[in-house]
């Protein structure tokens, strides 16, 4: 390793602009007013609520402030992704400092005003979250919940052969599962055709109020547990700030060359041998460079620095003059002018252009985001010789036509289907007629579809494959998610945060689309005969349908050529979730065969049965039976009839309790049922009980004529 990266210069540059960083930081966390301390700090300068949180911030201005350095360097083409917790101070002052943040927020300029408005808008009513939400520039990963940094990250460098992802991933955040498995990520990573990933151990110590366990092994016992994924770390540890600047760019010398050797080995010399990539563990006092006691408790270095290390500065004379005294510290004179500019010689150190990681093109990801080559579905359909014959399964149905999706999109590498293990089984085996798993490890005799580069991922982890394809559809490209329905709720959480995320970038005009999260589950509850119950979980439907219909669209189509129909225009709808359900079976004997003609299979039926639709069906019919699976699949008649209001419209009631339409939910009693939306009786709860289902039985008898006609 080279002993020696800065010269005194620019040693003394960096660490500047790492107290610009920090000083940003702290003024998000605390300031009203008097945004460069340019009078004595009062109680009126001093936000009343304070939310937010430090202990991880300091540690990752000093990283973001030395890949800015590697990237000049270098000319890398790289982006961050903030995975400790809300570390939003960090990324919100380092793409202010580069001037990103002002580029797309004029409002915020690069001046005292522009200062104001960002200490202000911070964890602040109708302000910005704490943490590296979608308003930042730079961010493709939201750090509110823990745990999906690496997976997000290698997702983002598939198909992206210049692009390196720096991950800082939290101390705390490495306990997690998700994370804890996507260690393993580096087996499914091409050198030959895919980016890199840089993970930052950023080893403070502390979460909320415990240690963390990473911290409190032995050194060689990390070693031996980050070797054992398949990695090659390097330490950087330590408090003194200008020992700490030389370790760190040493450190980031190294790995960069070390990476950049790896990818040339695979692309010019053709080495297929699993590379052991290099990592960084910075070991970094939690709270650094912040107060050191408060109240004659150690701030600094342990879990009280998490949040804000003084709690009260506008209520407590004492604790005011220790937070001016702490923003003081950075010297504010020295790295800022008398408007509030960044001075030039700081200004420089950062990279110019796209080459800025808040302006890096690929966290924004619908700028580069092409359209697929698509063939014509058509092609594909299942013939159907009469009504309600046995066909040989949706998805064995739609494998053909993913398969030359794979092979049309091949050159612009932009389409990958990803799954826990279950491709094959989910009857999508035609796509290994094209392309294989990418697998990046050892291979005996007897495995299948198995190479360094394919269009297929597998990982028998749902976290990973959820992860990776986030990652790839937030950097501009597109993909599938084909999983058990019994085992989709694993990513429920997963699947919040990212129809969050869309929600929110829906309303930012400077976000670009990105394309739609597409799931296909199949092995659904109603066909889990060798199973049993362990398989049988239909519950993931329920959880999308309380997202709005502008985010996500549900499909259940009957049969195999709504399926295929659905498939080819999924794509047309940027930003949304799709999913869609299908028998994985060979047969499929409670659905209508669609007519594979063209007016047919392009008059729209299948597009209707999403979420509003859904929704209207599924509190028809009686719990645990859905009546979908029986619509018939026909040509509609040329003139439809007008929509007929209800009957009966329930009012809402008023009163205790919270309110779905009109079932109030509280002591209330009511002596009688309340009228259906049909305006016929429904049973109560007590004839229920006693097995008293006529509406039941009637829709049943309805249901098995219309299958028998």
């Amino acid at each position: 390793m080279k002993t020696n990266a800065l010269t005194p210069e620019l040693l003394h540059k960096i660490d500047a602009y790492w107290r610009a960083a920090n000083y940003l930081s702290v003024g998000q966390i605390y300031l009203y007013d008097n945004p460069l301390l340019k009078r004595p700090l009062t109680i009126a300068d001093v936000k009343h609520m304070l939310l937010g949180h430090w202990g991880t911030t300091p540690g990752q201005n000093f990283i973001y402030a030395h890949l800015n350095r590697v990237i000049k360097k270098y000319d890398l083409d790289m982006i961050y992704v903030s995975g400790p917790g809300h570390g939003g101070p960090a990324v919100v002052g380092n793409t202010y400092l580069e001037g990103t943040y002002s580029e797309i927020y004029p409002d915020i300029s690069q001046d005292e005003a522009g200062l104001q408005k960002l200490f202000l808008q911070f964890s602040f009513p109708g302000g910005i979250p704490s943490h590296a939400s979608p308003e930042c520039p730079g961010s493709i990963h939201e750090g509110g919940e823990l745990g999906y940094s690496l997976s997000h990250s290698f997702g983002a460098v598939f198909d992206n052969p210049d692009l390196i992802v720096a991950c800082v991933v939290g101390d705390g955040e490495a306990e997690t599962a998700p994370l804890a498995t996507a260690w393993h990520s580096n087996k499914f990573l091409d050198p030959a055709t895919d980016g890199a990933v840089l993970p930052i151990l950023h080893l403070n110590g502390y979460k909320i109020a415990n240690p963390t366990v990473l911290a409190r092994i032995e050194p060689e016992e990390l070693d031996q547990f980050l070797r054992g994924n398949g990695w090659t770390p390097y330490y950087v540890e330590g408090h003194e700030p200008a020992l700490m600047h030389e370790a760190m760019a040493v450190t980031l010398d190294t790995v960069v060359e070390r990476i950049k050797q790896i990818q040339q080995d695979a692309r010019v010399h053709a080495n297929v041998v699993r590379p052991r990539w290099p990592m960084i563990v910075l070991k970094s006092p939690k709270g650094w460079t912040g107060p050191k006691v408060v109240d004659g408790l150690q701030i600094e270095g342990t879990f009280r620095s998490h949040q804000v290390p003084i709690k009260d500065p506008a209520t407590n004379p004492k604790h005011l003059t220790m937070l001016e005294d702490w923003l003081r510290s950075y010297r504010p004179e020295e790295i800022f002018d008398e408007q509030g500019r960044l001075k030039p010689e700081l200004a420089e150190l950062a990279p110019k252009g796209e080459r800025r990681m808040g302006a890096n093109p690929h966290a924004n990801g619908g700028i580069l985001l092409r359209d697929l080559r698509l063939p014509d579905f058509r092609d594909y359909a299942a013939n159907v010789p009469s009504p309600g014959v046995r066909g040989i399964g949706d998805t064995h149905v739609l494998g053909p036509f993913l398969r030359d999706v794979a092979k049309l999109n091949i050159e612009q590498r932009n389409f990958r289907v990803f799954g826990p293990d279950e491709t094959l089984s989910n009857g999508l085996e035609a796509l290994f007629e094209v392309t294989q798993r990418q697998w990046d490890a050892a291979t005996e005799p007897n495995d299948e579809f198995l190479a360094p580069t394919g269009r297929v991922m597998e990982m028998l982890s749902e976290h990973q494959c959820q992860g990776w394809l986030e990652g790839y559809l937030l950097t501009g490209r597109h993909g599938l998610f084909n999983c058990y329905e019994a085992f989709i709720h694993i990513v429920d959480s997963m699947f919040n945060q990212h129809a969050k995320w869309l929600e929110v970038t829906s309303h930012l005009p400077w976000r670009r689309k990105i394309a739609s999260l597409n799931y296909l589950l199949a092995s659904h509850v109603w066909r889990q005969d060798h199973n049993g119950f362990t398989h049988q979980d239909p519950g993931f439907i329920n959880h999308v349908m309380t997202k709005k219909a502008e985010v996500v669209r549900v499909y259940l189509p009957p049969d195999a050529n709504c399926l295929l129909w659905r498939r080819a225009h999924a794509r047309d709808a940027r930003r949304r979730l799709h999913h869609a359900r299908a028998s994985a079976r060979p047969e499929n004997p409670g659905g209508q065969r669609h007519r594979s003609d063209e007016a047919t299979a392009s008059n729209g039926a299948p597009a209707r049965v999403e979420r509003p639709r859904f929704r209207r069906d599924l509190h028809q019919g009686q719990a645990g039976h859905l009546c979908l699976s029986w619509l018939p699949v026909v040509d509609p008649p040329a003139d439809l009839p007008p929509h007929q209001p209800r009957q009966h419209p329930r009012p809402r009631l008023q009163g205790r309790g919270h309110h779905h339409h009109a079932l109030r939910h509280d002591s209330a009693e009511r002596s009688g049922p309340f009228p259906s939306r049909d305006g016929h009786h429904r049973p109560l709860a007590a004839d229920r009980r006693q097995g008293y289902l006529p509406e039941a039985a009637a829709q049943g008898e309805a249901c098995r004529a219309q299958a028998v006609h």
